[in-house]
């Protein structure tokens, strides 16, 4: 006979046991935040998909709530949170990238007699204006003519230009740009690797829309696009090369169309474009154009300096950009190992994370965007991350790169500016979005009603419906409006629409396919 003690014992620890091998909650202390958290998350989407939470307290580490919390997921783009913060440990705040241009022969009178080098160490945010000052500073110096080549030198990176685990068919995409040590971005949104083509409407109906391209490197443009009443517009490159379509319509003074596309072979387009440059300010290269490494002995005749990471942090993080994830794995690689390859690069994260409180043995990481279909990270790595970058001497700099939800501001909001807009979590919320299709995650901090400071991660994976955001949104607004010792009104999840298509990776992108939202 089984005593009435020790069969409530055994009927504790089977509850228990059957709870952790379901994947349900355990939370410290049973209490209303858990209930609701344990609501919001039984949500029918949810019914076959992974989900994981993890809550703690910021300061003190208190275990508030967790759910699967060593389970590894897909982390979509908040996987930038832990490239971030090595970066920042292993480069430094004021880690800068130079692109140069160099040469082993002498300037005699306004002739440089030999090869001139254009060399780039990775630099994401180049613009085209900033090649066209290097040749202005070039021009400025008496230069006039170059007897030898122009060389274009991407070296310090590998020419593997896309990640593994990377869809082949999101290459035309800019979200999946390729990596190049010598690359160029279309404007201030710094989306490296990319081009904005331009689709303008004629003067009158029957006339061809107008094509620009920014920057205007040398694409193929087949445009069929016209000027008339029914308006609608697309725009693709073909894989794997620099051939774009345009099709469709545009009234006349409409308003033109833009669309974000990679280029292939950025380095090539940019030696392109600078020698361009180079012909604008008076000087004539006599020779071709090569691509090779940079001799030793060369001299730095003048060079263009990056914003500091630390100013870099904003565009990266606010607007979720793939490929200053990879330049700065790739970076890391670089500076600690002298290889500019993913591999070295995430040996270098590997390296930084045991001084972030994360233990790299618990991890699969194979780029620094979260675009892999092969990177696997848990909430509790998230929130060790999260706490343990408050101690750093750059936190306040890449909390304040967070979106922050609710802020229309793009550069302010970023990812979550459209969401949770007054609520208590407005404003007060600072997290990383991240989403794939069948991937939403969302990693951050928040502070509750009592002023108590939380870390938290929520990663949902397998899902089959639309994207639940709403469930994210529903989870944060409820901590935030946490209150020790008082149960809170049910927070409603609000559904949103479902994306277009079933499998459409652009429409389950951070916005829907909104670029940089």
């Amino acid at each position: 006979m089984i005593r009435r003690p020790r069969l409530l014992a055994l009927l504790a620890s089977l509850t228990l046991v059957l709870g952790l091998s379901t994947g349900a909650a355990t939370a410290v202390d049973a209490n209303p935040l858990a209930s609701d958290l344990d609501r919001i998350l039984s949500d029918p989407r949810l019914v076959g998909a992974t989900v994981g939470l993890v809550v703690k307290d910021a300061e003190t580490g208190e275990n508030i709530y967790t759910r699967s919390g060593n389970t590894r997921f897909q982390p979509g783009s908040t996987a930038k949170i832990v490239t971030s913060a090595a970066a920042l440990d292993t480069l430094g705040s004021d880690y800068r990238w130079a692109t140069e241009l160099r040469s082993s022969a002498a300037v005699q009178g306004t002739q440089l007699a030999g090869d001139l080098y254009l060399r780039g160490t990775g630099d994401p945010t180049m613009l085209a204006a900033d090649y066209d000052d290097l040749a202005a500073k070039l021009a400025a110096t008496g230069v006039r003519t170059v007897t030898g080549s122009l060389v274009a030198d991407d070296s310090f990176f590998d020419s593997i230009p896309l990640g593994t685990g990377w869809a082949w068919d999101d290459e035309p995409y800019y979200y999946s740009a390729q990596t190049s040590a010598l690359t160029i971005a279309p404007d201030t949104d710094f989306d490296t690797g990319s081009v904005a083509v331009k689709v303008s409407p004629g003067a009158a109906a029957g006339q061809p829309a107008q094509v620009t391209l920014i920057p205007p490197v040398d694409l193929t443009i087949r445009n069929t696009a016209t000027t008339s009443s029914n308006s609608g517009v697309f725009v693709h490159r073909t894989h794997g090369v620099n051939v774009v379509s345009v099709g469709g319509s545009l009234a006349p003074g409409a308003a033109p169309y833009y669309e974000f596309i990679s280029m292939n072979d950025p380095t090539t387009l940019v030696a392109g474009l600078f020698r361009k440059s180079l012909e604008a300010h008076g000087i004539t290269v006599t020779g071709g154009t090569e691509f090779r490494e940079t001799p030793s002995g060369t001299q730095v005749l003048v060079d263009h300096q990056s914003m500091t990471l630390r100013q870099l942090l904003t565009p990266f993080l606010k607007l979720s950009n793939n490929l200053h994830a990879e330049a700065l794995i790739k970076t890391m690689g670089r500076k600690v190992s002298g290889q500019g390859t993913w591999p070295a690069g995430i040996s270098a994260l590997e390296a930084a994370l045991p001084g972030l409180d994360a233990n790299p043995l618990t991890m699969n990481l194979f780029d620094g965007s979260g675009l892999s279909r092969m990177d696997l990270l848990s909430p509790d790595l998230f929130v060790s991350v999260l706490r343990k970058a408050r101690t750093k001497p750059w936190f306040q700099d890449w909390y304040t790169a967070l979106p922050i939800a609710g802020n229309q501001d793009r550069f302010i909001g970023g990812t979550l500016r459209n969401r949770m807009g007054g609520t208590a979590a407005a404003n007060n919320l600072h997290a990383k979005t991240g989403s794939m299709t069948g991937v939403t995650a969302l990693s951050g901090y928040v502070t509750n009603a009592d002023g108590r400071k939380l870390v938290f991660s929520l990663m949902q994976n397998d899902f089959v419906s639309g994207p639940p955001r709403d469930i994210e949104d529903a989870v944060a607004v409820r901590l935030a409006t946490d209150k020790a010792g008082q149960s809170q009104p049910q927070v409603q999840s609000k559904r949103q629409a479902p994306v277009s298509a079933k499998g459409d990776r652009r429409a389950d992108l951070e916005c829907a396919w909104t670029k940089s939202c």
